[in-house]
C-alpha cells in the first residue's frame, strides 16, 4: 500500500493511521471520562533521588492484531535499532540496555507483564483506545510510557501522574495546516465538513480557531455521520466558500462523493489526515483534481529505512518506525541525564532530554542540539544540557508530555483521484 511517491514503496501505508487513530473511540472517550488515572502529581516535573537497580529495561506494546497487525514490525525494528546503537555507545552506564517485547490486544495485560518483567520504561501502545489500560497499569508502577502513535486530543488531560509522552502529534495539530494550505490557496472565506465524532468535532473546532487566527471566516461548519453526508455538503455549498476543509475518518469518500454532487470539488478541497486515501476510480473523474490533504510525520531518511529492512527484510510499512526510535532513544537519554535507570527518574528527565520546556514555550533551545544516542552522550559528558531531535524530527516534550511541534507531508490529488507527495509543512504548538 502507498500513500503516494515517496522513495519506497513501503513507507505508509493506507489507512493505518485513520484506522488506528479512530477505532474505540467511544471505548476511549468512557475510559477518559470514568479513570482519575493511578497517580496523582506531574513526575514530568519532579525531583527525585535515584532508585534504579543499574540495568536499563526498556518495554515495548504491541498492539496491533488482525489487519494491522503488519504495523508491528517497523516499531519492533525500530526499537531494535535505538538499542543497538545505544549499547553501541556503552549502553547506560556501561552496561547493555535490555529490550523488553510484549505483544497481543490486551495492552493493560502487556503493561502489566512489563511492570512484572522490571521494565523501568516503556514503548507503545499504538492505538489511543489502547493507551488508557495502559497509563494505568505503568503510571501505579511509575513507569513512564512514550507512544509513538497515540494522537486522541483527550489523551494530553489525562491524570496519568505524569508519567505520560507521545513522540506522535496531536490530532488537533493538523489544524494549522489545514487553514495554511486554505489560505495559500488564495481563500478567505472556508466551510468545514466534519464526521461527527471525537476526532472530527476536536479538529474542526482547532481550525475555526486556527482560521480566526489566521484571518479567514469559517463561513459554515456541519457535522455528519458516516453514509449522511448530503446535507452537511449542501450546508457548504450554501455558504459559498472558497475552501472546503474535510475531517473525516469513517466513509471520508462519502462525504467526498456528496460535496462533488454539490459542486464543490477538485482544487476547492482540503482533507484532513483521517480522509486521505488514494482514491482512484472511487471517486467521479476528477473529483480531487487539485485537492489536498496531510499525513503526519515525515519522510525516514534513505539510511534509516535501509537499518530497519536489514533488521526485517520483510518490512511493508514504515508507520511509527521514526517514531518508536526516538521513544526508545529519549527513554535512555533521559536516564543517561538523571544518572539512574529508575522509572521516576526517567520521566523527570525527559521533558530536558527532549530539548522541551513545562510550559511549552521555545524562545530558545533548551539544550545543545544532538540527533543520536551517541551524540547526545557525549554532550552530556561535558556537563552541558541536550536537545534530541531524531529521526521523527523536532520533539520537545511540555508538561502534558506532547511534543511542541509536528511535520506534515502535503499530498496533492491528479485527475486520476490519487495523490503525490508535493510538499512539507511544520506547525507549532500541539496541545493546549
Amino acid at each position: 500500500m502507498n500513500r503516494g511517491t515517496p522513495p519506497l514503496a513501503i513507507l505508509r501505508g493506507t489507512p493505518p493511521l485513520a484506522i488506528l487513530r479512530g477505532t474505540a473511540a467511544a471505548a476511549l472517550l468512557l475510559a477518559l471520562a470514568g479513570c482519575a488515572g493511578a497517580a496523582g502529581g506531574n513526575a514530568r516535573l519532579d525531583t527525585v533521588e535515584a532508585s534504579g537497580d543499574g540495568t536499563l529495561r526498556i518495554g515495548l506494546i504491541l498492539d496491533n492484531t488482525g489487519e494491522q497487525s503488519f504495523l508491528n514490525d517497523a516499531q519492533r525494528a525500530a526499537a531494535e535499532a535505538a538499542v543497538k546503537d545505544i549499547n553501541a555507545a556503552g549502553g547506560h552506564k556501561g552496561k547493555p540496555v535490555e529490550l523488553i517485547i510484549e505483544m497481543g490486544d490486551d495492552a493493560g495485560q502487556q503493561a502489566r507483564k512489563l511492570v512484572d518483567g522490571k521494565a523501568d520504561a516503556v514503548v507503545g501502545p499504538t492505538d489511543s483506545s489502547h493507551a488508557a489500560a495502559a497509563i494505568d497499569v505503568l503510571s501505579a508502577a511509575r513507569t513512564p510510557l512514550i507512544s509513538p502513535a497515540n494522537s486522541a486530543a483527550a489523551l494530553s488531560t489525562y491524570k496519568s501522574g505524569g508519567y505520560y509522552f507521545r513522540t506522535a502529534p496531536t490530532d488537533v495539530a493538523q489544524a494549522s495546516v489545514l487553514v495554511k494550505l486554505a489560505k495559500d490557496g488564495g481563500a478567505r472565506k472556508i466551510s468545514v465538513v466534519h464526521q461527527d465524532s471525537a476526532y472530527g468535532n476536536d479538529v474542526s473546532a482547532a481550525v475555526a480557531a486556527a482560521a480566526t487566527a489566521a484571518g479567514l471566516e469559517t463561513v459554515s461548519t456541519t457535522a455528519f455521520k458516516p453514509g449522511a453526508a448530503q446535507k452537511a455538503a449542501a450546508a457548504a455549498r450554501e455558504a459559498k466558500p472558497d475552501a472546503v476543509v474535510l475531517i473525516a475518518r469513517e466513509d471520508a469518500q462519502g462525504a467526498l462523493a456528496e460535496l462533488n454532487n454539490a459542486g464543490l470539488s477538485g482544487s476547492k478541497l482540503i482533507l484532513s489526515d483521517g480522509a486521505f486515501a488514494q482514491y482512484g476510480s472511487g471517486l467521479g473523474s476528477k473529483a480531487l483534481d487539485g485537492a489536498r490533504a496531510v499525513v503526519p510525520g515525515g519522510l525516514p531518511s534513505a539510511a534509516f529505512q535501509a537499518r530497519l529492512l536489514a533488521i526485517s527484510p520483510g518490512l511493508k510499512d514504515l508507520s511509527f518506525g521514526a517514531e518508536a526510535y526516538d521513544a526508545v532513544n529519549l527513554a535512555a537519554l533521559a536516564a543517561a541525564t538523571a544518572g539512574d535507570d529508575a522509572g521516576r527518574s526517567i520521566a523527570a528527565n525527559l521533558i530536558t532530554a527532549s530539548g522541551g520546556t513545562p510550559d511549552g514555550q521555545e524562545t530558545a533551545p533548551a539544550g545543545k542540539t544532538c540527533r543520536t544516542y551517541a551524540d547526545c552522550l557525549a554532550v552530556l559528558k561535558t556537563g552541558a544540557k541536550i536537545n534530541y531531535d531524531g529521526e521523527s524530527g523536532h520533539i520537545a516534550f511540555d508538561s502534558h508530555g506532547d511534543i511542541t511541534a509536528a511535520n506534515f507531508m502535503v499530498f496533492t490529488y491528479g485527475v486520476d483521484n490519487r495523490a503525490v507527495l508535493t510538499g512539507r509543512e511544520a506547525a507549532g504548538r500541539t496541545a493546549g
